[in-house]
């Protein structure tokens, strides 16, 4: 051992390392790697390195970097507190100067300098950060790295590197530490992570999780030199779970055997090797422009990735035969081990010397680590150590192993391939950006050019509209002297019920006859007098078609008739006023007729089954004749908008009269109600009356009843649409911020709450105030309101889902933009069963789109969707919640730091 101390120039009792350039690479105070002479701080880690030439160096030529040694020392076991109970330690640690002294004796000792010296106090935590994290962030940086373990058999090494700590978590080895580190650093979404797990075993390289695939061939690129094992099983990993299940798998298939000086001594090498592969940005480029040289033009960044290798080696204890009482089989394995270190010890011996000839073909575990001594990849060894004085031999053959190590020098370099698949999608994205926006460019000039006909033809038609409209004005000025006999009928008919009331009914009924006599025979009456009005009405249409043939002489006779057509044209203007009231007046006369029919028909019916025969034969003329005006079982709705016409009804939400005006409000949403009626309201410009109603009158009813009918006008996609063009959201808006009447923001939320239904109106939507005014409705507190804007959030989210979902749309949630998360997770547990579940299907809307998760668990939401997946009573929602969460990324993480299971 002495001799072999001089030959690497030791003193006595000191050994220092051979060159003055190492020695002051050795005395460096931390263990982590140095980077070379650049503007950072010196003693930097490299991952802190963003010098563009450095980087630039590191992809070229490459960076020195020199192989790292610690060295670890076991406490005692069992056998040696016994058997070397008498003698000291044959090492002495001084880990603040980074020194180990190797006794000789016990007056005499040698002297041994290692980047980090570790005792047998040091935590598994420690020895990962000072040994393999440097490997490791250099490996998320896009370089090769490798840790490897050496020493005797039974001095620890599978405990440092490979040890899971499933009992003991601060017991976890080198592996599971760096594979933490890893997948905290990578992003799943565009990174990959791949794991083989292999042993070397008699010069033969076996795959551990998978037995039968028992010799892999090594390949070598003949250009780069790069080794790699095409035959081995590669597995991506996701998660710390199923790598721990993998380590497990492959612990379970390695050799190991009981021996003198372990109870479990590995008989193989094994090698984990993990591929990571990262999507990054390329250094911008600069060009130089020409008109001013000073200026420059940059290129957007080149995708490029990264593709880097880390390799975890547990070697095999080299071993001496008599001391380990190894014979037969067991004999065969230790020659082997012993063969494939000392082979490695060959090459390591070259590269310190520098010689030309470097024998990595002597053994498969020189070949496989010919990247990690000399190559490209940064290294760290740790040696390990007992502090038996029975084993001084085994531990200086250690010690002098790790020295000569110290002296191998490797060239550093990053891997990085251009991203063609990366740009290809970028192009893709940009591309179809393009053709949309030419499309809608298009469509907007074609729109354009379709105005500008519709406009001329519209100035071209405009005076015989004019014309047309004038005669129409006189006709109806003509229809309205017929109201005011209406009128008086009606106030006869109001005489008539106030003569029969209480008293009334109970005389007739004592004489026999009933309440529903009395109103037959006021129903016959007015339609004695509304045949008579009609007769009267086509009396005055003849008189007033004579008086526009006069109209149409005296224009023809041209001059000095001018004075005889302005009174012409004032009096049918006085007759056409008339007759337009007595049109309101007939048309509510008509409903109320209907109205007195429906309630005479089951008064009949009621004196059917309890009164008298002569009741009935008294009903039997006066009810036949109802049936008959009914037409069946006519409604009364159907029946005046038969009767009457659409377009008078209309006419009527014009009225000056309010009592006309809201009754002809109430007539309109009836008939929207039905969904045949719909499309002939539009056509007939209802919904611009409707409308016009919100924004001219500030009676409640009015806008109740006017707010009702837009709702089931709403119902209809088409009508949508029309609602946005003509203003109707802003103007339902402002109907949400002044009504105070639940029952009036009833019907506003319901409308609104159709509209979200639409994909094309959510930006309108938003921008005119639509989402605030229905989360301002939530003031009234009200359930049927509370009800209504939850199914309009409902909506919006699954609108909004749907978008995101097909490209359309990116960034964060409009709702959660306008403040609705809040009142969404308070309302999540609602005790309404309607709310409940409309807030439930909210949240899984929201959940779906990426962007919203953060926000979601910030807001609280994610407790509710955890809720909703495991309570909800409703499968479907149930379901839709477990899958949102199980395909979402960032809720998984923030689950599993919860500690949340589904």
């Amino acid at each position: 051992m002495a001799s072999g101390a001089n030959r690497n120039g030791m003193h006595k009792g000191t050994v220092k390392p051979p060159s003055a350039a190492n020695s002051s690479n050795l005395k460096s105070s931390s263990f982590k790697p140095r980077l070379p002479p650049s503007n950072q701080s010196p003693g930097s880690a490299l991952r802190r390195t963003n010098s563009a030439s450095f980087t630039a160096a590191a992809r070229d030529d490459g960076v020195p970097g020199r192989v790292r040694v610690a060295v670890r020392l076991r406490p005692r076991n069992a056998e040696e507190l016994v058997a070397d109970a008498d003698f000291a330690d044959c090492v002495e640690l001084q880990p603040e100067l980074k020194r180990l002294k190797l006794r000789k004796n016990n007056w005499d000792s040698e002297t041994y300098e290692f980047d980090e010296v570790l005792t047998e106090f040091a935590s598994q935590k420690r020895v990962y950060e000072v040994v393999a994290k440097p490997v490791v962030e250099s490996v998320l940086d896009g370089y090769n790295g490798t840790v490897m373990a050496y020493g005797q058999t039974g001095t620890g090494k599978t405990f440092t590197l490979g040890r899971l700590g499933e009992e003991d978590t601060s017991a976890r080895g080198i592996m599971v530490r760096s594979m933490e580190e890893i997948l905290a650093n990578v992003s799943l979404e565009t990174d990959s992570v791949t794991v083989s797990y292999l042993q070397l075993y008699m010069e033969a390289i076996q795959d551990l999780l998978d037995p039968a695939n028992d010799n892999i061939s090594i390949v070598e690129d003949p250009k780069t030199g790069d080794v790699s094992l095409p035959g081995a099983t590669h597995v991506e990993i996701r998660d710390e779970h199923s790598f721990l299940e993998l380590l497990r798998l492959g612990e379970a298939h390695r050799i190991a055997a009981n021996t003198k000086l372990n109870t479990e001594s590995s008989r193989s090498h094994a090698i984990l090797m993990v591929h990571v592969k990262r999507s990054v940005l390329g250094a911008e480029d600069a060009i130089p422009s020409e008109i001013d040289k000073s200026s420059h033009f940059v290129k957007p960044p080149k995708p490029l990735v990264r593709k880097s290798k880390l390799v975890l080696v547990d070697l095999a204890g080299s071993e001496r035969v008599h001391k380990s009482g190894s014979e037969g089989h067991m004999l065969e394995e230790a020659k082997s081990i012993n063969l494939s270190l000392s082979a490695l010890g060959k090459c390591i011996n070259a590269l310190a010397e520098n010689s030309a000839h470097v024998p990595v073909r002597d053994s498969k575990l020189t070949r496989l680590l010919r990247d990690s001594f000399g190559g490209t990849a940064r290294t760290s060894l740790i040696v390990t150590i007992g502090p038996s004085p029975r084993h001084r031999g085994e531990t200086a053959s250690t010690i002098l192993f790790g020295q000569r190590a110290m002296k191998v020098e490797n060239m550093l370099r990053i891997k990085e391939e251009f991203d063609y698949k990366s740009l290809a999608r970028r192009l893709e994205i940009q591309l179809d950006k393009l053709i949309a926006e030419n499309e809608r460019q298009q469509k907007a000039f074609d729109d354009e050019v379709e105005r500008i006909n519709l406009e001329a033809q519209n100035r071209v038609s405009e005076v015989e509209r004019d014309f047309t409209d004038a005669l129409e004005k006189e006709r109806l000025k003509c229809q309205m002297e017929y109201m005011e006999s209406v009128k008086k009928l009606e106030e006869k008919m109001i005489e008539n019920q106030r003569k029969h009331g209480c008293d009334g009914f109970m005389n007739d009924k004592c004489n026999g006859k009933g309440p529903g006599f009395s109103i037959a025979e006021d129903v016959a009456e007015v339609k004695k007098l509304l045949e008579k009005e009609i007769n009267m009405r086509k009396e005055a249409e003849e008189e007033v078609n004579k008086l526009k043939s006069q109209l149409r002489q005296c224009t023809d006779s041209g001059a000095g008739g001018a004075a005889e057509i302005l009174k012409l044209q004032k009096a049918l203007e006085d007759e056409g006023h008339q007759k337009k009231k007595l049109e309101e007046e007939i048309i509510i006369l008509r409903s109320q007729m209907l109205q007195l029919t429906f309630e005479a028909e089951q008064m009949r019916r009621c004196l059917g089954r309890g009164g008298s025969g002569n009741a009935h034969t008294g009903l039997d003329s006066p009810m036949s004749q109802v049936r008959d005006s009914l037409n069946g079982h006519k409604t009364p709705v159907a029946a005046l908008f038969e009767q009457v016409g659409l377009q008078k009804i209309l006419a009527l939400l014009e009225s000056e009269d309010p009592n006309v005006r809201i009754h002809a409000v109430k007539v309109v949403a009836n008939l929207a109600a039905e969904e045949a009626n719909q499309e002939r309201i539009v056509e007939a410009g209802g919904l611009t009356s409707l409308l016009m109603l919100l924004r001219s009158y500030e009676d409640e009813t009015v806008h109740r009843v006017a707010a009702g009918a837009i709702a089931n006008l709403a119902m209809n996609e088409a009508n949508q649409e029309l609602i946005m063009v003509q203003g109707g959201i802003s103007l339902l808006s402002m109907t949400a911020s002044d009504a105070e009447d639940p029952q009036t923001l009833r019907m506003v939320a319901g409308a609104i709450a159709n509209l979200c239904g639409n994909d094309k109106l959510q930006s309108k939507l938003r921008s005119e105030g639509g989402i605030k005014a229905l989360l301002g409705m939530v003031r009234c507190g009200h359930l049927d309101v509370l009800s209504q804007v939850a199914r309009g959030i409902a909506n919006f989210a699954k609108c909004e889902s749907r978008a995101s979902t097909n490209g359309i749309k990116s960034g964060r949630s409009l709702l959660i933009d306008d403040g609705a998360l809040p009142w969404i997770v308070q309302n999540a547990n609602n005790d309404s069963a309607p709310i409940r579940r409309h807030i439930e299907l909210a949240l899984c809307h929201l959940a779906q789109h990426e962007v919203n998760a953060k926000d979601m668990i910030c807001g609280g939401a994610l407790w509710e969707l955890v809720r909703i997946s495991q309570d909800c009573s409703r499968e479907d929602i149930r379901s839709l919640a477990r899958r949102t969460l199980n395909s979402s990324p960032v809720f998984r993480a923030e689950m599993r730091r919860l500690r949340i299971e589904l």
